[in-house]
C-alpha cells in the first residue's frame, strides 16, 4: 500500500473522536423503515461538526453543509445516490453503501472543494435498468453541482460495481453539458479497490487537472483501467496493480498528454 500525506486538512483521520462525536448529534431513526439523514450543519476550521453513525442505518446520506465529518454509516438498497456531498471541507469515512436505487444507481457523489473519501465500502450499483450506476461520480454543471478542487479519495472498495469505480466531467466536460465555471484539480485516487463489471474502463477522467492515481488494485473486467481525455493533463497514474485480463492500463488522448507520467499509454481512453 502506498502511503498517503493528507494535505487539505489539518487533523488526520483518527483524531475524529476528539470532537464532539456522539451518536446524539444527529437524529435517531426507524430501524424499520431508515430516513435519509440530511446534514445541513457544519462546523468551523480546525473544529468540524462529526455525525458519527456507529453502523446504524439510514436510508442514504445528503450532506449540504461546510466542516463536516461524517462517519460510520450502514445504507442498504438506499435511494441513489447512497451518499451526496455538496460542500467543502467534509470527510466522509468508514460509511458502507449496497445496492443504491433509482435514480442513475451511483453509490457516491461529490461537489466542492477540500474533500475525502476515505475507507467507504460501495457494492452492487446495477445497471440493468439502464442505468450508469458508478460506484462515485462528480460533475460540474450548474451552482449546486460544482467543479471539485482538493480531493483524496483513499482505501475504499469499489465491490461488484456495474458502471465505473469514478467517472468524474470537470466544467468542460466533452459531454458539452459542463457549466463552465471553475477547475476541477488537485485530486490523489490512492489505494482503492475497484472492479468494475461492465463499463470499459474503471476510471473515466474528462477536464480534470493534476491528478495522482497510486497504489490502487484495477480487478478484472474493463478493457481498459484508466481513461483520460479533454485536457485531463499533469495526470501521474503510478504504482497500481492491473489484473491480467485487462489488456491496457492507460487510455489518453492528445490534449491530455501534457505533463503526463505513467505508464505507456496503448489504447485510445
Amino acid at each position: 500500500m502506498v502511503a498517503v500525506t493528507v494535505p487539505f486538512l489539518s487533523r488526520t483521520p483518527g483524531s475524529v473522536a476528539a470532537h464532539d462525536a456522539t451518536p446524539g448529534a444527529v437524529a435517531t431513526h426507524n430501524a424499520a423503515a431508515p430516513q435519509r439523514l440530511e446534514i445541513t450543519k457544519g462546523g468551523s476550521a480546525g473544529r468540524p461538526r462529526i455525525y458519527f453513525g456507529g453502523g446504524r442505518q439510514v436510508g442514504g446520506i445528503d450532506i449540504d453543509a461546510d466542516y463536516v465529518i461524517v462517519d460510520g454509516y450502514t445504507m442498504n438498497r438506499p435511494e441513489a445516490p447512497g451518499i451526496e456531498i455538496h460542500g467543502n471541507h467534509v470527510v466522509v469515512m468508514n460509511n458502507v453503501v449496497t445496492a443504491p436505487q433509482g435514480d442513475d444507481g451511483d453509490g457516491l457523489r461529490f461537489f466542492g472543494n477540500d474533500l475525502e473519501i476515505l475507507h467507504n465500502t460501495i457494492s452492487h450499483t446495477d445497471n440493468s435498468t439502464g442505468a450508469h450506476a458508478d460506484c462515485m461520480q462528480t460533475f460540474a454543471t450548474d451552482e449546486d453541482d460544482v467543479a471539485s478542487r482538493h480531493v483524496l479519495i483513499d482505501g475504499n472498495r469499489c465491490e461488484h460495481v456495474d458502471n465505473m469505480c469514478l467517472m468524474a466531467e470537470g466544467p468542460n466536460s466533452e459531454a458539452g453539458d459542463g457549466s463552465g465555471v471553475g477547475v476541477s484539480d488537485d485530486w490523489i485516487f490512492s489505494n482503492n479497490y475497484c472492479q468494475t463489471r461492465e463499463a470499459s474502463q474503471t476510471l473515466m477522467v474528462d477536464d480534470v487537472q493534476h491528478l495522482t492515481v497510486i497504489g490502487n488494485t484495477w480487478a478484472a473486467g474493463p478493457d481498459h483501467a484508466v481513461g483520460l481525455q479533454n485536457h485531463t493533463t499533469d495526470a501521474h497514474i503510478l504504482g497500481n496493480h492491473l489484473d491480467g485480463s485487462i489488456p491496457c492500463e492507460v487510455g489518453i488522448d492528445d490534449s491530455s498528454r501534457k505533463g503526463y507520467v505513467g505508464p505507456t499509454p496503448r489504447c485510445e481512453p
